[in-house]
């Protein structure tokens, strides 16, 4: 068994309240649920204004469709107008259960 962790920083350059900014996260949290079927959560920067941090976490038994599921996720985020990534730290770990 194969996990998928990613952590991605991003910023909202239309962020004026956190008000906004907890909607904006939201709302791409669940689209990402629902369309990709991971796991997702808001993971810090929980007070900044216009930046923000989301990881999302995956399992299969094949590197290769981690890596290209791990893509399309980042590709799904880039071409949403509302954030910009900032920053991407990904990994895959074996798990020897």
């Amino acid at each position: 068994m194969f996990v998928a962790i990613c952590q991605l920083g991003l910023i909202l350059p239309e962020g004026s309240s956190l008000k906004d900014k907890r909607s904006v996260i939201k709302s791409l949290r669940e689209r990402l649920r629902h369309r990709f079927n991971i796991s997702v959560a808001e993971v810090g920067r929980l007070d900044a204004l216009r930046r923000g941090e989301i990881g999302f976490a995956a399992v299969s038994n094949e590197t290769a469709y981690l890596e290209s599921l791990m893509d399309k996720i980042i590709n799904y985020i880039e071409k949403d107008g509302r954030v910009e990534i900032e920053t991407i730290e990904r990994e895959i770990i074996k798990n020897g259960c």
